[in-house]
């Protein structure tokens, strides 16, 4: 078995997956890995997947052993964000060619390492085997091995090339890549008893940073991250740390519980999405920390911390509940943010009409049935058509998702909005709920929603029976009364439900309605997108009300 089979069969072989734990000894020794299937690898292959892990380390330069391609593929596909060295900006490839294919391209590499060290001095390189020399059998780890040690720098290699499974495998051998090349090679200046690892956060859009202020106030130093804006001595000395917490158990659970059996670094699975999530998650820090010898006044500390935060995101979040409240939201993402993302919608008054699992473990699962409820729509794999008849059929006033899904919304005329690593805005921490609800809030309450659905003037008109079509086949017949009348009275106020001004306006005067709520209850209109359309009718027909029903409205 070559080493690289049987490093794919350790990375699966994880008694921390309740998954893999209940199988037989011999199944466990299989695997969970399959075959990949041609189209398999179109969310990303095991070279994105470690590219992706690996990629927010900041002073490290990160080496594409492969044809150009690869590396412009995966060129900042990930919004991490970085508070100090930027090389990790820059993409470096050995741009293998057809003469390398032949000859091998092991010297090629090697002239890359010694450039790089050359030109930008980094901390240490990263070089990620891709397709093409895993093929024809390049040595990368001979060549790192010999390149480190005539330097003096770092250069580990990971071998992850793209034909041997899927994106979560590429993570799981980034990851043990760390622990056999990186982690416990290095000693920290100093330590302290309150010293913490996050596995599995990757800063995107600069979402750790809504998080570190608090550990700071509480005197909590974050060793190393891991991987979002770490930096290579972090994550080298990180052996040292008092605890850990787990924020991404689909492709880190590995890392974490392997350095507990060699370093005896405690560790747990949260999140930090949402108000009770994110103070859990403190929590839960203070907690183990002060198992391992913190000052036991940190759990009282940090629950005054908790008291204080929770009243401002609160506040904050108050003034835009009453508009949020009751609207749907479908949910298609995957991992933690597919139970931890739907708890802080509903701190915000929202639905979850669905959310997705493809990517998401049987833990996942249990906690989205835990917080949801048993009859919660779990959504294992859902094809573009059915997703835009759920949205098209307003099961849903807002989709939450990644760029992939985005133009399902926009044909369905649908808010959107993006979720995943994309994103231009962070969601994390307490300040991060309340961007999430106000981001929301915007694009439910856009205005070109409704310009968007409004139909086009020549569908009105091309429409059989349509009373503007009568009128436009006889100039002299439009001019009357009854047909101009009859033309006001079929203008569609709810396009979603094809509720017309006409049908409202008559049961605002058959029940002597004076709210949106009662019309919605009286006719089929949707009041989502319309609701304004509806309230000026209300509005313009009071005058005709009793003057107790016009006080009412009023």
């Amino acid at each position: 078995m070559s080493s690289l089979s049987a490093r794919i069969l350790d990375v699966f072989n994880e008694p921390g997956c309740a998954k893999n734990a209940n199988k037989s000894e011999a199944d466990r020794k299989k695997g969970c890995t399959k075959q990949p299937k041609p189209g398999s690898a179109a969310g990303g292959c095991a070279f994105d997947g470690a590219k992706i892990a690996l990629q927010p380390f900041t002073d490290v330069a990160h080496l594409v052993h492969g044809p150009i391609a690869c590396e412009g593929n995966s060129w900042d596909n990930r919004g991490s964000a970085s508070s100090g060295a930027s090389i990790w900006r820059t993409g470096f490839t050995t741009d293998m060619n057809e003469t390398d294919i032949v000859f091998g391209g092991e010297k090629r590499l090697y002239k890359a390492i010694r450039e790089i060290l050359e030109k930008y001095n980094p901390a240490a390189i990263f070089v990620y085997q891709t397709c093409i020399p895993a093929m024809i059998g390049d040595d990368i780890n001979a060549v790192c091995k010999a390149a480190s040690q005539k330097f003096g720098k770092p250069v580990i290699p990971v071998n992850s090339p793209g034909f041997v499974g899927s994106k979560n495998l590429g993570n799981k051998l980034a990851g043990q890549a760390l622990l056999d090349h990186v982690i416990g090679t290095e000693e920290p200046d100093h330590t302290t008893p309150c010293d913490i690892n996050l596995i599995g956060e990757y800063n995107l859009s600069g979402e750790l940073w809504q998080v570190k202020p608090l550990f700071d106030e509480l005197g909590i130093r974050i060793l190393s991250c891991i991987s979002g804006d770490g930096k290579y001595r972090e994550v080298a000395s990180s052996h040292r740390a008092r605890a850990a917490m787990l924020v991404c158990s689909k492709s880190m659970i590995h890392v974490a519980r392997k350095m507990k059996e060699r370093y005896g670094i405690p560790f747990f699975e949260g999140s930090f999405y949402g108000i009770q999530d994110s103070s859990d998650a403190l929590r839960n820090v203070a907690r183990v920390l002060v198992g391992r010898g913190a000052p036991e006044d940190l759990i009282g500390r940090t629950e005054a911390v908790i008291a204080r935060e929770e009243a401002r995101a609160w506040a904050k979040i108050g003034s835009y509940r009453s508009r949020l409240a009751g609207k749907r939201v479908l949910l298609i993402t995957g991992g933690v943010k597919s139970w931890s993302v739907p708890a802080a919608l509903q701190e915000a008054g929202l639905e979850l009409v669905g959310t997705s699992v493809k990517k998401s473990t049987d833990e996942d699962k249990e906690r989205i049935k835990q917080r949801m409820g048993q009859d919660v729509h779990m959504i294992d794999d859902m094809a573009p058509r059915d997703m835009y008849k759920m949205l098209k059929g307003a099961k849903a006033d807002v989709m939450l998702s990644g760029g992939k899904s985005q133009f399902v919304a926009l044909k369905a005329a649908m808010p959107w909005l993006d979720i995943n690593q994309e994103r231009s805005h962070a969601y994390m921490g307490y300040l991060g709920i309340v961007k999430l609800v106000e981001e929301i809030d915007k694009a439910l309450y856009n205005p070109m929603w409704e310009q968007l659905r409004r139909p086009a003037p020549w569908d009105d008109t091309a429409r059989d029976g349509h009373p503007m079509a009568l009128a436009r086949t006889d100039g002299q017949a439009a001019k009357t009364p009854a047909l101009l009348e009859a033309s006001r009275r079929a203008t569609e106020v709810c396009v979603c439900k094809r509720v017309d001004r006409g049908t409202i306006e008559d049961a605002i005067r058959l029940h002597g309605l004076t709210s949106v709520e009662a019309v919605r209850e009286h006719t089929d209109a949707y009041g989502g997108c319309c609701r304004r359309r509806i309230q000026d009718i209300l509005t313009a027909m009071s005058v005709c009300l009793p003057p107790a029903m016009r006080q009412a409205a009023e």
